[in-house]
């Protein structure tokens, strides 16, 4: 039995009067793929923003590698890429991932040795010195995954993190992914890409704030019988019984 990464116990969350979350449960394992599937604005980021502390469910308990969230000393093992890049225009992308290694306190022999790495997973060896407001939108969001995996986290957290890749380097990014569990690296994928939701250890579908299925993606689909990922997601969108 693999031990638990992130537990959520009926964790509801509001902005104002608005309600976005509604007794969100769920328990992922160390060492797995875990994604969060769902339109735009069905509660997938406020899912794990909330994971990675950034924000504080209005109710329900959150513990990530054991302990209550938010904790400080948890969410430095952690990695977090969000769907809006925070980078430095005005600076180089190797000035970039120089500047948050030293922000993670990382030496500088290890500092040079991840960023070479990280480079190289997201294909951008022969941009590195290039200004980022230079870079296409694409090349952002590859340098932002780049950022989160310097420091070696326990649990990377990656909302929404091919959109704008095309489709070669997005398959190489997802080998590499896969075999970052392996070593056992958490990781916390939202996608509303269906193709990357069967490549997922486990999926939470979600809708209107809710969870309307959990379970792998081949349970997710033999459980009712559908031929792919989107024809159970479209079932269970419409209130299709979770039997996985």
């Amino acid at each position: 039995m693999k031990e638990t990464s992130i537990n959520l116990d009926k964790i509801n969350h509001s902005f104002g009067d608005k309600q976005v979350l509604y007794d969100i449960s769920l328990n992922i394992q160390r060492g797995i793929i875990y994604g969060f599937l769902g339109p735009s604005g069905c509660g997938k980021t406020t899912t794990v923003k909330i994971m990675a502390g950034i924000l504080e469910a209005t109710s329900g308990a959150v513990q990530v590698l054991g302990e209550a969230m938010p904790k400080l000393s948890i969410m430095k093992r952690l990695g977090y890429m969000a769907q809006s890049d925070a980078l430095y225009t005005n600076l180089t992308a190797e000035e970039n991932l120089v500047f948050f290694s030293s922000l993670y306190g990382m030496k500088k022999e290890k500092s040079k040795e991840k960023i070479d790495e990280a480079f190289v997973l997201v294909n951008l060896t022969d941009h590195r010195s290039k200004l980022v407001s230079a870079y296409s939108g694409g090349m952002k969001r590859r340098l932002s995954l780049a950022m989160s995996l310097l420091h070696e986290p326990e649990i990377l957290i990656l909302d929404e993190p091919t959109v704008g890749i095309d489709p070669v380097l997005r398959k190489s990014i997802w080998d590499a992914l896969t075999s970052m569990t392996e070593r056992g690296m958490t990781i916390i994928v939202t996608t509303h890409v269906m193709d990357e939701a069967e490549k997922c250890h486990e999926l939470a579908m979600m809708r209107d704030g809710r969870l309307i299925a959990q379970g792998t993606p081949y349970d997710l689909r033999a459980g009712i019988g559908a031929s792919s990922i989107e024809e159970a997601f479209i079932y269970y969108g419409k209130g299709g019984n979770d039997e996985s």
